[in-house]
C-alpha cells in the first residue's frame, strides 16, 4: 500500500475490504438516534461533534474508515483528522445509506 491512503472510498470497497480480512476500523459519526436505527456492524460510534474530545479513542495504525448517512459529515471529520495526525483516515462516500442501496437491502434506510 503507498504510504497516503485515498481520501475517499466507496462501499463496494469497504465491503472488499472487510470481506479480506483486511485491519481496517470504521468510525460512525452520525447521531445516537441515526445508529439506534441502522448500525453497520463493527463499526465504533462517536457523534461528529464528539469526535475532538474523544479523538484518542481512534486508531492511526490502520485505515480508518469514517462514515455517516450520505458523506458529508464524514467527509468533514476526515478532512479535520487528516490535519489532526490520522494521515489513514478515509471518508466513506454514500454514507450507511450507500450501504444499505448497495452492499446489505436489508438494512433500514431513513
Amino acid at each position: 500500500m503507498s504510504s497516503a491512503a485515498p481520501l475517499e472510498i466507496d462501499v463496494t470497497e469497504l465491503d472488499a475490504w472487510r470481506k479480506a480480512g483486511r485491519d481496517v476500523a470504521v468510525l460512525d459519526v452520525r447521531e445516537d438516534w441515526e445508529v439506534a436505527t441502522v448500525a453497520l456492524e463493527g463499526a465504533k460510534h462517536i457523534p461528529m461533534r464528539q469526535v475532538p474530545e474523544r479523538v484518542a479513542e481512534l486508531p492511526k495504525d490502520r485505515p480508518l474508515v469514517v462514515m455517516c448517512h450520505h458523506g458529508g459529515r464524514s467527509r468533514q471529520v476526515t478532512g479535520w483528522l487528516r490535519q489532526n495526525g490520522f494521515p489513514q483516515a478515509i471518508n466513506l462516500a454514500g454514507g450507511i445509506h450507500a450501504w444499505a442501496e448497495q452492499i446489505d437491502p436489508s438494512m433500514a434506510k431513513y
